[in-house]
C-alpha cells in the first residue's frame, strides 16, 4: 500500500497548483487534496493534519489528472491540532526574545488519514511545483525545509522513507510507532511523541498492579497496530500475564469479520480488552460493540483514543470505566479561547475551515440553495466546547514541536561565521535555510517551553516520556469525564515510576477486578496446569498424604499446606528494649567519667587523698568498661561479638572488684596497724596493691583464654517448639565448664569483699567506705542472686536483656553506693572536705 501511495503521489505532484486566496495569503489547491493553510514567513514550517477521516479514491491508471475531491468526515479534535500549530507559530512571532528579527510562516494541509493524500501533501510543499501564481503577495511558491506531522505511524513511515533521501526532517506528534527509533532507516525523523516501546511497558504494569492475568489484545493491521502488538506480547511473556485471544481489524473493514470479532471479545472469559489501533479501526470496532451491547469488559485504550470524545459517543454506556494512557496535559495559556473562536475571516478565506465547520456545527456559509434538503446558515455563534471536550495532550506535542523548530532556527541565528558545524566553519543562510543543516540543529535542540517542561531529542529521535494514567467516568450531568487517577513517568527510577490511586477510579472499573483463566486454589491444594493451556489455566488439585519437611528457617502455615519464612528475632538496636538499655549504658560511662573528672579535679584535697585515690581512679576506670561491656549483648550476633561478650564483662568486673577488694582490706590492715608494735602496713603498701589487682586480674584472663581457645562463645539460632514460627539469634556459651567458672571467680571476689566490708563497717572514722562498700556488694550479690532464676525462664531475646539488665544494675549498685557520699562531699559540702573532720574520730 505504501508503494502505491508514493506511486500515485509522483503522478499526481506535477497537477499541484498555486492559486489566489482572499486577503494578504495564498490557498494550495490540488485534485488529490482538500485543502490548506499558508502564512508567508522567513521560514516556512509544514504541517500535515488528519482534518477529515477519510480521503478521495485516487487514479491508479496515471491516465489523466483526477478531479479535485474533498476529504470526508471531520474531526474536530484533529482540527484542534491544526489551529495549535497556527496559534504556536503566533505566539512565537509575537515574542520579542525569541527569533525578534524573523517571522515564522506556516503551510499547513489536510492528510485525510491515508498515506496517498499525505505523501502527496508533503511532495507538494517541499517541490514548490505550481500551474499558475497570482496576486501580488503570491510571487513564489514557499520553500518547506521542514515539515510537523504525520499523526499515523504508517503515514510517517511512507514520507521518512521518501523525504529522508533529500534530508529533510520530520516531527511527528503522534506517530508513536517503536519502529520509526530506527536510525538507520529513518535518519531525519524526530518526534514529541514518545514511543509505543515505553507505552507497552506501562500497559503490562498496569495489568500487573490490578491482578488481571488473562488478557485480550486487538490491533489494526498497520505499523502501529503490528508493531505495538509485538512490543505488548513480548512484555507479556516476561511477566506472569497471559494471552488468551488475538484479534486484528481488517483495513476493509469487512461486516462480517468486525461481528465475529466482537463474538469472541464477548464469548471470552477475559474480561480485560487491551487495544493497539488507530482511531478509525477503534471507531468500527466500538460501533460493533455498541451494537452487540458488550457491557462486561475492561477497556485498555493506548494514546490514540485514549482521549477521543468522538469514541465516547459512540458507545458511552459499554466503555465506561475505560483505563487509558494519555501523553502529558499542559494548560497553555490562551489557548482554550483561540480553539472556541470563530474568525469569519479566516474561515471565509480557507475552503478546509469552512468546510470542517459546516460538518462539525451542521450548517453552512454562504446563500442557502433551493435544492436538496433545508440546511442553516452558520452564524458564527456555534461554540465547539458543545460538542464535547477535547482533551488537549496531543495538542501540547504541536505546541512543543513548532517551539523546537523555532529554537532551531535560532540556535542557526547564533551562529558565528567560521565557527559553524558544516565545512569550513559554515553558517546555514537563513534566508535559503537547508534542510539538512536545520536537522542538524533540530536534533541537538534543547529548551524550556513557556510552561516550563525542558524538550529534547535522545540519539533515536525520541523525547523524555510519561503517561497519564485516565479513567472514564460519568459526570452527574451524565457526560463521560476523563479523570487522571496516575501517572507512569520512568524518570522517576524504578521504584516510583508508576503510580495508580484506585480511590479515584470509579466503581465502573473496579466491577471487573477479576481477569483470570483459573481462580487461586483453595488450601490444601495445588496447581495442575491444564495441557495445550497457557500457565494462567490450571487444575486445583489435592496435595498428596506425604508431607515434606520445610526448609530452614521456614515454618510450616497453620493448614499445613505451605512454608512460610520465620520472623528472624534478636535484641537489636531498634527494638524498645534494645534503646533503653543502650541508653542506660551510655548514660552510666558518661556519669562514671564525670565522677572520674570530679575526684581527679579535687585529688589534693583530704577527702579524695584518704580513700586511696589511685585505686577510685582504677575503680572508676573499671566501672566504665562494665557499662560500656553491655552493648556488646545488643546487635545481631557474630563470631567476633559472642566472644567479646563474656570474656569482656568478666575481665571489667574482676578488675573492678579486685579494686573494691583491695581497698576493703586496706582500711581493715590500717586500723589494726594502729596498735602499739605493730609494722603490718609495710605488706599492704601501693606496690602490693597494685600486684593484688594484677594477680586477681590475670587469673580472670587465664580462664577467659582457655575458653576461648578450646570452646569459644559462637553464635546459634533456636526455633520452633515454644518459639512458634521465629527464629531466635544468640550466642551459645561453648564450654560451660568456662562460663560458670568466670561466673563463679566473680562471684568468690564478690563474697570475699562483702565479707571484708562486713567486718569493717563499724571502724572508726568519719568518712569509712567499709559501711559503702558493704552496702555495694550486699546489692551487687542480690543482683547478681535474682540474676539465676529470671535468665533461666525468660524466653528469646529477653534472656539477654536479663543479663544485660544484671549488669547495668551491679554497675550503677557500686557507682552510687561508694561514690555518691563522697560527690556530696566534695561538690556540695566542701567545707567538710578538711581533714580536721576526717580525723574527728
Amino acid at each position: 500500500m505504501a508503494v502505491s501511495a508514493w506511486l500515485w503521489a509522483q503522478g499526481l505532484l506535477a497537477a499541484m497548483v498555486w492559486v489566489h486566496a482572499v486577503g494578504p495569503s495564498c490557498n494550495l489547491q490540488s485534485r488529490s487534496i482538500s485543502g490548506s493553510l499558508f502564512k508567508e514567513g522567513d521560514v516556512i514550517i509544514g504541517g500535515l493534519f488528519p482534518v477529515h477521516f477519510v480521503a478521495p479514491e485516487p487514479d491508479h491508471i496515471f491516465t489523466h489528472k483526477v478531479m479535485g475531491g474533498h476529504c470526508q468526515g471531520a474531526d474536530l479534535r484533529s482540527y484542534h491540532w491544526l489551529l495549535t500549530m497556527i496559534f504556536t507559530v503566533e505566539e512565537i512571532n509575537r515574542d520579542p526574545a525569541l527569533l525578534p528579527n524573523l517571522t515564522l510562516g506556516y503551510l499547513a494541509a489536510d492528510s485525510c488519514l491515508a498515506e496517498g493524500s499525505t505523501l502527496s501533501a508533503a511532495l507538494a510543499m517541499v517541490t514548490g511545483q505550481e500551474e499558475a501564481v497570482t496576486g501580488e503577495q503570491c510571487t513564489r511558491a514557499p520553500s518547506v525545509p521542514v515539515i510537523i506531522g504525520d499523526a499515523r505511524s504508517a503515514a510517517s513511515i511512507v514520507l521518512a522513507d521518501t523525504l529522508g533521501v533529500f534530508g529533510i526532517p520530520l516531527v511527528s506528534y503522534l506517530a508513536s510507532c517503536a519502529c520509526l527509533s530506527d536510525r538507520t532507516r529513518f535518519p531525519t525523523f524526530l518526534r514529541t511523541v514518545p514511543s509505543d516501546a515505553l507505552q507497552a511497558k506501562a500497559i503490562v504494569r498496569l495489568l500487573i498492579l490490578m491482578g488481571w492475568s488473562w488478557v485480550g489484545v486487538v490491533s489494526g493491521d498497520d505499523a502501529y497496530g503490528i508493531s505495538g502488538m509485538q512490543l505488548l506480547l513480548e512484555e507479556l511473556e516476561h511477566s506472569s500475564m497471559c494471552l488468551e485471544y488475538l484479534e486484528v481489524i481488517p483495513k476493509s473493514f469487512a461486516p462480517s469479520k468486525i461481528r465475529h470479532i466482537v463474538e469472541r471479545i464477548q464469548s471470552s472469559r477475559a474480561k480485560v480488552v487491551v487495544t493497539f489501533a488507530i482511531a478509525p479501526d477503534i471507531e468500527v470496532l466500538l460501533s460493533e460493540v455498541a451494537k452487540q451491547n458488550v457491557t462486561d469488559k475492561q477497556w485498555i485504550a493506548t494514546t490514540v483514543w485514549s482521549t477521543s470524545s468522538r469514541h465516547v459517543a459512540l458507545s458511552a454506556g459499554c466503555l465506561a470505566g475505560t483505563l487509558g494512557f494519555a501523553l502529558r496535559r499542559v494548560d497553555i495559556q490562551g489557548l482554550d479561547s483561540y480553539l472556541t473562536q470563530f474568525n469569519p475571516e479566516m474561515h471565509l478565506q480557507y475552503l478546509l475551515l469552512q468546510n470542517v465547520w459546516e460538518e462539525v456545527f451542521g450548517c453552512r456559509f454562504g446563500e442557502e440553495t433551493q435544492t436538496g434538503p433545508s440546511v442553516p446558515q452558520c452564524t458564527g455563534l456555534e461554540k465547539a466546547k458543545d460538542q464535547g471536550e477535547v482533551y488537549s495532550d496531543i495538542s501540547y506535542n504541536v505546541y512543543k514541536a513548532v517551539y523546537a523548530i523555532a529554537h532551531s532556527v535560532q540556535d542557526i541565528l547564533a551562529c558565528q561565521p567560521g565557527k559553524g558545524p558544516f565545512e569550513d566553519g559554515e553558517c546555514p543562510d537563513i534566508k535559503a535555510i537547508k534542510p539538512k543543516q536545520l536537522l542538524h540543529y533540530l536534533k541537538s535542540v534543547n529548551f524550556t517551553t513557556p510552561v516550563g517542561e525542558l524538550v529534547y531529542f535522545d540519539k533515536n529521535g525520541n523525547p523524555s516520556a510519561s503517561y497519564d494514567i485516565l479513567n472514564w467516568q460519568l459526570g452527574a450531568n451524565g457526560k463521560m469525564e476523563f479523570v487522571k487517577v496516575g501517572q507512569f513517568d520512568p524518570t522517576r527510577g524504578p521504584e516510583r515510576d508508576f503510580y495508580l490511586d484506585l480511590n479515584k477510579i470509579s466503581p465502573s472499573a473496579l466491577q471487573v477486578p477479576v481477569s483470570v483463566c483459573s481462580e487461586s486454589c483453595p488450601p490444601g491444594t495445588r496447581k495442575a496446569v491444564q495441557k495445550g493451556k497457557p500457565v494462567c489455566c490450571y487444575d486445583c488439585v489435592p496435595y498428596s498424604t506425604e508431607c515434606n519437611k520445610c526448609p530452614e528457617r521456614f515454618w510450616s502455615s497453620t493448614d499445613r499446606t505451605v512454608c512460610v519464612p520465620m520472623q528472624v528475632e534478636f535484641l537489636s538496636f531498634r527494638d524498645n528494649m534494645g534503646i533503653v538499655l543502650s541508653v542506660l549504658s551510655v548514660a552510666g560511662a558518661t556519669l562514671t567519667g564525670t565522677i572520674l573528672a570530679a575526684l581527679f579535679h579535687h585529688r589534693d584535697t583530704p577527702l579524695v587523698r584518704a580513700n586511696n585515690s589511685e585505686l577510685s581512679f582504677l575503680l572508676l576506670l573499671s566501672l566504665t568498661l562494665c557499662f560500656l561491656c553491655a552493648l556488646t549483648f545488643i546487635g545481631q550476633p557474630t563470631r567476633w561479638s559472642c566472644m567479646l561478650r563474656h570474656t569482656l564483662f568478666g575481665i571489667s568486673f574482676v578488675v573492678c572488684l579486685a579494686c573494691v577488694l583491695s581497698k576493703t582490706v586496706v582500711v581493715l590492715v590500717a586500723f589494726r596497724a594502729t596498735l602499739p608494735g605493730s609494722n603490718v602496713m609495710r605488706y599492704f603498701g601501693p606496690f602490693q596493691q597494685r600486684a593484688g589487682i594484677l594477680f586477681c586480674t590475670l587469673v580472670q584472663l587465664v580462664v577467659c583464654v582457655l575458653w576461648l581457645v578450646l570452646a569459644p562463645p559462637v553464635p546459634t539460632e533456636s526455633a520452633g517448639g515454644e518459639l512458634g514460627a521465629r527464629v531466635v539469634l544468640l550466642c551459645a556459651v561453648g564450654s560451660v565448664a568456662g562460663f560458670y567458672l568466670v561466673l563463679g571467680y566473680i562471684g568468690l571476689l564478690a563474697g570475699v569483699c562483702f565479707v571484708m566490708a562486713f567486718l569493717a563497717r563499724k571502724l572508726p572514722d568519719n568518712f569509712n567506705e567499709a559501711k559503702f562498700i558493704t552496702f555495694s556488694m550486699l546489692i551487687f550479690c542480690a543482683v547478681w542472686i535474682a540474676f539465676v532464676p529470671a535468665y533461666v525462664s525468660s524466653p528469646g531475646k529477653y534472656t539477654v536483656a536479663v543479663e544485660v539488665f544484671a549488669i547495668l544494675a551491679s554497675s550503677y549498685g557500686l557507682l552510687l553506693c561508694i561514690f555518691a557520699p563522697k560527690c556530696y562531699i566534695i561538690l556540695l559540702r566542701p567545707e567538710k572536705n578538711i581533714k580536721k573532720n576526717i580525723m574527728a574520730k
